[in-house]
């Protein structure tokens, strides 16, 4: 059933000259996802209001200390820009699938297995071997170990039929008993007694900050992996044949595209980022493998691709912004008395409105241009 929109606003669109209707239904076509996604933000924020309220609390204030605490100042803004750096790796495991219509939301267990991997290869190499080698031999070992494991789920999709949603949700809790073990094993510091953790790194070999910014590098690298990502599906002919994939898997097949092979290549891609994420954490933030690994930053990842519609480069935006609500979580504890939790019910909220808001899509005339045409 298609929503009609005034039907004047339409006629006027339709007279404008011939020159102007290729520059409205660009503009059409592209402020539909903006649109729908700030209502489906101020629809989110008007629940989690309500929600706010029922606890007895005043929901102006918490959206004032949400900003203040992810914005307010120049170190709240580098705390959620450091909170952002994982979240947009973790986005793209969920993005880059997606454009082949796969579901893949066990990003959190490429995360920590990355993390793990990346401080068994710097155990070894720590004090011996370049700085730069090691960072970079970590950073290798971590995206290995991340793209074989949701590699895993793309494969077990394609060749054997298994839902890639489950079954990557499922592989991510395997993956955070399997760095339990390694942490609290084989790869434990003796000297770690309270809190398991493998060897840390020496602080020369940690990943450092941005000149003039209390930001690790690991932002930078996020935001070319999102470049990166654009380019991939926008411009090259293996984002052409998964986008077309994507669309129809048996008019790609008929087409003779190798679609096992795009699934498993882009499930793998997808993951070798969320396992970056991973060696991120390690090398700078946690400087060691333990149990922090599991942050939750694969899930908040799903969040951030379902807002940015799985488009890599509004992924950059939507992370930071979400990086300042994680952010602010600290500071609503304190002065509201709620707990720090607060912020995944809000995250929650919005994820569920978002997946309703899914719904309008195409069904708006001032949105879609091939409704313009039948009505003339």
């Amino acid at each position: 059933m298609t929503v009609q929109a005034n039907d004047p606003a339409i006629s006027a669109a339709s007279d404008r000259p011939a020159s102007l209707r290729p520059m409205l239904e660009w503009i059409a076509r592209r402020a539909e996802p903006l649109v729908i996604g700030l209502a489906a933000i101020l629809i989110g924020l008007g629940l989690f209001s309500l929600f706010i309220l029922a606890v007895g609390k005043s929901p102006a204030m918490l959206f004032q200390l949400m900003y203040t605490g992810g914005f307010g100042s120049w170190f709240s803004v580098q705390n959620s820009l450091s909170r952002a750096a994982p979240l947009l790796l973790t986005a793209l495991c969920v993005a880059l699938p997606a454009r082949l219509g796969l579901v893949i939301i066990g990003g959190e267990g490429a995360v920590v297995l990355g993390g793990v991997a990346a401080a068994a290869m710097a155990m070894p190499l720590a004090g011996t071997a370049p700085v730069f080698l090691t960072l970079t031999l970590m950073g290798i070992a971590a995206m290995v170990v991340g793209g074989i494991w949701i590699g895993l789920a793309g494969f077990l999709r394609h060749y054997r039929g298994v839902n890639e949603t489950i079954s990557s949700l499922l592989l991510s809790y395997i993956a955070i008993a399997l760095m339990n073990q390694f942490v609290e094993g084989p790869l434990r510091d003796p000297a770690s007694l309270n809190k398991p953790s493998t060897k840390p790194l020496p602080s020369e070999y940690l990943l450092g900050n941005i000149p003039g910014m209390d930001v690790h590098w690991g932002l930078v690298i996020g935001i070319l992996a999102c470049i990166f990502s654009w380019l991939l599906i926008e411009v090259t002919s293996f984002g052409f044949a998964a986008r077309i994939a994507g669309g129809n898997v048996r008019a790609a097949q008929i087409q003779g595209l190798p679609v096992g092979r795009l699934i498993a290549g882009f499930t793998a891609i997808a993951g070798s980022f969320a396992g970056l994420a991973g060696m991120i954490e390690v090398a700078a933030v946690q400087g060691s493998a333990n149990a922090s690994l599991a942050a939750g930053y694969g899930y908040t990842g799903i969040l951030v691709a379902f807002l940015a519609r799985h488009n890599p480069l509004a992924i950059i935006p939507v992370a930071i912004m979400l990086g300042g609500i994680d952010a602010s979580g600290g500071l609503i504890q304190r002065r509201m008395g709620l707990p720090d939790a607060t912020v995944l019910v809000l995250q929650g909220t919005l994820f569920i409105v978002i997946l309703f808001c899914e719904t309008f899509y195409g069904r708006f005339k001032i949105f879609n241009p091939d409704l313009w045409k039948r009505s003339l």
